[in-house]
């Protein structure tokens, strides 16, 4: 049936108007979209194309050099060595687990690593390298390069890894570097980028420890295009990082490998000053340990065995050990009394080998008493009566002060972890420690050393330094940063009379070359290189009164922790002081016997910069120091030859 033309017609026109709305719609779209293509092409392209640039190109951080540390001759303390590794990127790995499979048979690998690559990896962006093993034999370096199409996501690297060459000689003082772990991160506000780096090492203790800032360097950058899942593609631009500064120290590293060796196996350590400057020139804690084990990642067994050790291998004895100082104190008590006008160097004190004070006796280390003694001969022959008798006249407090003055009771700034304050006790001390009033009987055992009374072989090597020169010496370790020189610090006057340091210095110079002296047989027979010391002996234990009546158990004969400790302190040349030196032997017995032998040994090597002369002993002495010193150029604590121990 035909339409009527006028039906046709409004259909028509229905048509046309959906048409013009259609298009109508369709150009405004297209007008929205041209807009807005103009928009991010030409308005935002900046923008976009700066997005585009970011996302094609990522920056990684390249480690710096590590700073050497160097002795005071410029011989290398700590340095860097280059070592084959393998590190892995889970994003190029895919299957990390079948990956890390294939690998295991080419290198050993542990459950522990595959633990903390894995930990390492969920830490990380998957485009981070993670890594997996260091240290590797040139066969094993060589192997996973060749089976590089195997090993999706792992890449054979080369890095630096820190590396001390002479091992046990300077691991308390130095120090090791380990890698960067949650502790160390704890209370850095804003720690440096570097510091997130798997594996980045950064010192644990010691110099490496305190100086981290300055042996660190900067971190230097890579620019790498990567594609859009993260993979390397090439590498487009590399700035290098700034090294860290050279550590030059105040050590000398042939006097530290001769201190090392002499002490052996002793649980012991020894202080060399020079008093003129305030230099360490030797630091020895002894037993020691290899600090490359810590760097490498020290094994449980390992570990283990070192803190087994009653002798405390780990333990920097140097300047966290605190002793009683025992008669070593004497200097400081003599000083005191002198300075308060209690003595003088006629006034005498009677010793019939103890002191009675309230129905208590003090005794003397001679039973039977030094008889009538003078302050000189009170030092030479450590006479304790002498000294019990002029605390009490000088009272805490001002023996105390001494104390302070000459070097004891603080802690020396220095770049040493765990260096101890140690203590000079006094009545408000004892009352906020113990809530116990001081008494007479307190103040008598300080004048000895004993007590209360704590002190380090550093303090004591500070204080015998102060003695010998009047000046108040600070020990310096730091001698140089990149070559220049640390500002050595103005050594004041003591701001005591000379009169009263000569006295003391006589005693002291009695201790070792009177015929009398405690330490007589300890002294140098070379009139140029005289020392003047003072020993000292610390107790360990209580001696009861049964005990004394029945007769005291000589040292020898107990058990070693129940031994006392020896110390000796000395300076020489004793007319020109040039040295200080401090030891202690822990339950070495007597300190004339088991530490003066050692100090003499240590000042010997130093003035002269050789191995010790036989000649500069005494005469019945000298077949057996050569044998010793013949000893000592074949041993070292480890067993290995040492090699700067020359003739």
């Amino acid at each position: 049936m035909r339409r009527p033309p006028r039906d046709t017609e409004d259909s028509a026109r229905r048509i046309n108007r959906r048409a013009l709305f259609m298009g109508g719609c369709m150009a405004a779209t297209m007008a929205v979209l041209a807009g807005r293509m103009r928009y991010l092409g030409i308005d935002q392209s900046d923008a976009f194309s700066l997005l585009a640039e970011q996302n094609r190109v990522n920056i990684q951080l390249l480690p710096p050099a590590r700073g050497l540390i160097l002795d005071r001759n410029g011989k290398l303390i700590a340095g860097n060595e280059q070592t084959y590794r393998v590190v892995i990127t889970r994003e190029g790995a895919g299957d990390v687990d079948l990956v890390l499979n294939r690998l295991s048979h080419l290198i050993p690998l542990t459950q522990e690593d595959l633990t903390r690559v894995l930990k390492d990896m969920a830490k990380n962006p998957a485009f981070v390298p993670i890594p997996v093993a260091d240290r590797l034999s040139w066969e094993e370096f060589s192997s996973i390069s060749l089976n590089a199409p195997a090993l999706p996501g792992v890449t054979p690297d080369v890095g630096l890894s820190r590396l001390y060459p002479r091992d046990t000689d300077f691991a308390h003082v130095v120090g090791y570097v380990g890698p960067v772990s949650e502790k160390d991160l704890e209370g850095i506000e804003n720690p440096d980028p570097l510091l997130h780096i798997p594996k980045f090492q950064i010192g644990k203790i010691g110099v490496e420890k305190w100086t981290e800032d300055v042996l660190r360097g900067s971190a230097g950058n890579r620019k790498i295009e990567v594609n859009h899942v993260g993979r390397i593609m090439r590498e487009l631009e590399r700035a290098e990082g700034q090294s860290g500064a050279d550590l030059t120290l105040t050590l000398d590293a042939d006097l530290q490998n001769f201190l090392q060796v002499r002490l052996g196996d002793q649980s012991a350590a020894c202080v060399v000053m020079d008093v003129q400057n305030g230099d360490i020139m030797g630091a020895v804690s002894a037993p020691s340990f290899n600090p490359n084990l810590f760097v490498r990642g020290i094994s449980n067994a390992d570990y283990r065995a070192l803190m087994d050790n009653d002798h405390r291998p780990l333990a920097n004895k140097v300047a966290q050990g605190a002793y009683p100082p025992g008669s070593t104190f004497k200097i400081v008590t003599a000083l005191a009394a002198l300075a308060d006008g209690q003595i003088d160097t006629d006034t005498t004190v009677s010793c019939p080998g103890y002191l009675d004070f309230g129905g208590r006796k003090f005794h003397c280390w001679k039973s039977g008493g030094h008889g009538k003694v003078d302050l000189a001969r009170a030092l030479a022959e450590s006479c304790d009566v002498f000294f019990y008798d002029v605390a009490q006249k000088v009272g805490i407090e001002k023996i105390s002060e001494m104390g302070k003055t000459m070097g004891l009771g603080q802690r020396h700034d220095l770049p040493m972890s765990a260096i101890t304050e140690g203590i000079l006790p006094t009545k408000e001390w004892k009352q906020a420690r113990f809530n116990q009033d001081w008494r007479i009987g307190d103040t008598i055992n300080a004048s000895i050393g004993q007590g209360y009374v704590l002190a380090s072989p550093l303090q004591l090597a500070v204080m015998t330094a102060r003695v010998a020169t009047g000046r108040l010496v600070v020990p310096r370790l730091v001698k140089a940063v990149d070559g220049v020189e640390v500002a050595i610090a103005e050594a004041l006057p003591l701001g005591m009379e000379t009169s009263h340091l000569q006295t003391v210095r006589a005693g002291m110079d009695q201790v070792v070359n009177g015929q009398h002296g405690t330490s007589y047989a300890a002294r140098i027979d070379n009139a140029a290189m005289l020392m003047a010391g003072k020993s000292g002996t610390s107790q360990v234990r209580n001696i009861s009164a049964a005990e004394r009546e029945t007769g005291v158990v000589d040292n020898v004969d107990r058990p070693w922790k129940e031994r006392d400790h020896a110390l000796f302190v000395a300076y020489a040349p004793a007319d020109a002081p040039r040295y200080a030196v401090a030891v202690v032997v822990e339950h070495g017995g007597g300190g004339s016997l088991a530490a003066a032998p050692i100090a003499r040994d240590a000042l010997l090597r130093v003035m002269t910069g050789a191995l010790p002369d036989p000649m500069d002993y005494p005469e019945s002495q000298r077949a057996r120091i050569d044998a010793m010193l013949k000893d000592l150029r074949l041993r070292r604590p480890d067993g290995s030859q040492p090699p700067e121990i020359k003739a």
